[in-house]
């Protein structure tokens, strides 16, 4: 096939829909990852939390983000994707301003009611029920408003837009923050502003994808129902749960990274452009990694994805300067696009046959779990290491043990139960999104 063809085949290969889906996705993940740049150095600095609780409220933000998306499939696939997104932004809307308005006058009174403890949490709640419908809603119109031929250039787009608003994110929250001088509260509201608009791009330009043939939707009763089932496979949960290893590593760039710079290494750090630093390397060498690992079976690719990423944080803890961190996420990037695309496909072949649909949304679980642990374990680290051990930069030693430990017991897992390919399996999942 001639380059002409094939370009016009991608021109014609995609409904409008999907152009407007995935330029909102864009934009709603520019919100998503300015505010989470910014979380923990705005509960430790300007709400005056310990590390510990910045730890744990900014891990269990991402905890509710990444878990929700199981669930939250089913509730867009009820309700229809165009009315789906546009309570999802709404909400997040919603979350967004009110997380930087918390030290408003006319919240003072529910701050004295409630402690800002509690006020954060519920608040906290808020924008993270957004992601968890936004982003089926996003695959699935990929999936839908994509011809086959294209398809998986699609999901491709979609990845690097993920990406691309992966980097701009932070670098937006730097340039309010810093540049323009309206401090971290405005990030949040800047993030509101973002998905607000997304929810007017929605009512006004997004048409519901609709395929022939498309199956019956399972209810909320049903989607709940094939939780337990899921659950119920020992070897899949032990799987997912030796997995979350990775994201207790990789999570530690939002949730203990921000405050440990600025509270030991510069106080006048520009974390949050730092944090654009990872996204930005993914879409520069996605394609070239995926490349030089492509004959790898997906199980060595992820094990040394992990233990890639894992080693990363020895040269913050041997260079904790600005140029070692700036190193540090460049090889933890590298770490993640060595595993993320062979994932999927690990995930795909330990589902039992007819049901690689319902695991697959599933793959989140991990991601959602890490950062849990991320946050109490980066808290309580940062905590005893550097506020009663006065030797902060040892935190890091800790992280790098954790993905060895998850590493060993992959190939330990992996020899225990062998997990074989089925026949007519693909060789490879659609990329991940983050």
């Amino acid at each position: 096939m001639s380059f002409s063809q094939r370009f016009e085949e991608i021109r014609t290969g995609f409904r409008p829909s999907f152009w407007v889906a995935n330029s909102t996705e864009l934009f709603e993940r520019l919100a998503y990852y300015g505010a989470y740049a910014v979380l923990a150095v705005y509960l430790n600095e300007q709400m005056h939390f310990s590390k510990e609780l910045t730890g744990s409220l900014t891990g269990f933000f991402g905890f509710v983000v990444w878990f929700l998306p199981i669930l939250g499939g089913t509730l867009a696939d009820r309700f229809g994707f165009r009315r789906a997104l546009m309570a999802a932004y709404l909400v997040m809307t919603v979350g967004y301003f009110l997380l930087g308005s918390i030290s408003a006058p006319w919240m003072q009174s529910v701050r004295t009611s409630l402690g800002d403890k509690w006020l954060v949490l519920g608040v906290l709640l808020i924008p993270a029920l957004g992601p968890a419908i936004v982003k089926p809603c996003v695959a699935g119109t990929t999936a839908r408003a994509s011809n086959e031929n294209v398809r998986s250039i699609g999901f491709s787009i979609y990845y690097t837009l993920v990406n691309v608003g992966g980097t701009l994110g932070p670098i937006v929250a730097w340039l309010v923050r810093k540049q323009m001088g309206w401090g971290i509260e405005n990030v949040f509201r800047v993030s509101a502003l973002s998905v607000f608009c997304m929810f007017l791009v929605t009512l006004i330009f997004f048409r519901e994808p609709v395929q022939a043939g498309e199956q019956k939707v399972a209810s909320i009763a049903e989607a709940i129902k094939n939780l337990f089932i899921v659950l119920r496979n020992f070897k899949f949960v032990l799987f997912l749960l030796i997995w979350s290893c990775f994201y207790v590593v990789f999570w530690q760039e939002f949730v203990s990274f921000p405050v440990y710079i600025r509270s030991y290494v510069n106080p006048n750090a520009n974390f949050d452009l730092l944090l654009s630093v990872d996204a930005f390397t993914v879409i520069c060498f996605q394609v070239l990694v995926a490349y030089l690992t492509r004959k790898l079976a997906a199980f060595p690719t992820m094990t040394l994805g992990l233990v890639v990423s894992s080693l990363s944080w020895l040269i913050a803890a041997v260079y904790p300067t600005t140029l070692g961190f700036i190193a540090t996420l460049v090889v933890l990037a590298t770490g993640e696009m060595i595993q993320t695309t062979r994932y999927y496909e690990y995930v795909s072949n330990l589902a039992p046959s007819g049901q690689q649909g319902l695991y697959m949304g599933f793959a989140f679980l991990p991601i959602a779990i890490g950062n849990i642990i991320a946050g109490f374990m980066g808290g309580y680290l940062l905590h005893y290491f550097g506020d009663v051990r006065h030797t902060p930069a040892r935190m890091w030693w800790v992280v790098t043990a954790v993905g060895f430990a998850g590493a060993a017991l992959m190939v330990l897992y992996d020899k225990i139960f062998k997990p074989g390919k089925r026949p007519g399996a693909a060789n490879a999942g659609e990329p991940a999104a983050a």
